[in-house]
């Protein structure tokens, strides 16, 4: 499947980010990764998270970045 199009659950996206479910609805809302919604349930762009993750972890201001677990 193409990544350009893979859609994944706001819980999925979670988990591969490390942000909580309500993070990534925010995120959503304020148009900061791309997504779809479908009634009350959101469907997220796969590469858009990634994009945002890899944005966040090589910025110096750490706060955006997941938290770090161990």
């Amino acid at each position: 499947m193409n990544d350009h199009n893979e859609w994944i659950t706001v819980g999925q996206a979670a988990k591969l980010t490390g942000y909580n479910e309500e993070h990534v609805r925010r995120l959503l809302r304020q148009g900061e990764i791309q997504g779809q919604k479908f009634g009350i349930v959101w469907q997220v762009n796969r590469e858009s998270v990634l994009a945002y993750l890899n944005k966040a972890q090589n910025s110096e201001d750490q706060r955006h970045g997941p938290k770090k677990h161990g």
